[in-house]
């Protein structure tokens, strides 16, 4: 198999244990801002090390100021909404509505990257938008679709959207892990306000170190690792393993299911994003 394929699913592979990592850490305690906080740390801090020991150049001037306003929106208001979708809905839904980002890359890519909004690209914006509302009508055991839930994570999907934009925009010019040792911290510093740190638990720790080292800075890397062997349009067409990972996980785990008409609303919002990312294929 390609070392690309492998990079990119082990990547996707970690990120479906985000919300898994999640809800654990939050069924022992820790508050689901709190859990985005040391989400934001724990990658901070080793991305900074990272950053060090490779003496990368770090972001300056029109970079810089563009860094730290990923850092509030694609960190900070990412990591704390897409815990609070955990929340308030399961992890299975708060994956499977994260994948409505690239609806919103298609929506708004024209007016931040100058890409002109196709038919291929409204069409995959109805289809998410569709399985959206299939979902919220179809419900399911072990899960809440509620006005909340379905806020919080199409809020995660949208600051998910930011990496795609922001990452044409500067990951071209930057390691990526100069430009994580940078965002993360601001995101870090803006939830600290709403997310004192508390005493929690051995167990609450084993699953904030799995948010923090495994679904964030292991899968940052192994993306970034498969982008630099095959075209990102495949790499994210790959991707979409996430919410398959992440659901299977939720039902095994704490016995999660989407309904027979909320999986048909799910399978509308993975297909769309792999349809909206193969408008770009023969740009790569």
């Amino acid at each position: 198999m390609n070392r690309g394929v492998v990079f990119i699913l082990l990547a996707a592979t970690a990120w479906g244990f985000l919300g898994i990592f999640g809800k654990g850490a939050q069924d022992a305690g820790v508050p689901a801002l709190e859990v985005g906080l040391w989400r934001a740390v724990i990658g901070a801090v080793l991305f900074i090390v990272h950053a060090a020991v490779l003496r990368t150049r770090l972001p300056r001037g029109r970079d810089l100021v563009a860094t730290l306003i990923f850092g509030v929106l694609g960190v900070g208001v990412f990591y704390g909404s897409y815990q609070l979708a955990v929340r308030e809905g399961g992890a299975s839904l708060a994956s499977v509505l994260l994948y409505t980002a690239p609806a919103f890359v298609a929506a708004f890519g024209g007016v931040v990257l100058r890409e002109r909004l196709g038919r291929r690209e409204l069409i995959g914006v109805i289809g998410a938008v569709v399985g959206i509302a299939l979902i919220s009508l179809g419900g399911g055991t072990g899960i809440s679709v509620t006005a909340a839930s379905l806020g919080y994570g199409v809020t995660a999907g949208f600051t998910y959207a930011l990496y795609y934009l922001f990452g044409k925009l500067v990951f071209s010019r930057y390691d990526p892990v100069a430009v994580y040792a940078v965002a993360l911290p601001v995101g870090a510093a803006c939830l600290l306000p709403f997310a004192p740190p508390g005493a929690h638990p051995a167990l609450a720790w084993s699953h904030l170190a799995g948010v923090g080292v495994i679904s964030t800075y292991l899968a940052y890397l192994a993306h970034g690792a498969g982008l630099q062997r095959l075209p990102a349009t495949r790499a994210s067409v790959i991707a979409t393993v996430e919410p398959v990972v992440a659901a299977g996980l939720a039902a095994l785990l704490f016995g999660e299911r989407l309904g027979p008409l909320a999986l048909l609303g799910a399978a509308g919002v993975i297909a769309s994003a792999v349809y909206l990312a193969g408008a770009g294929r023969n740009q790569t």
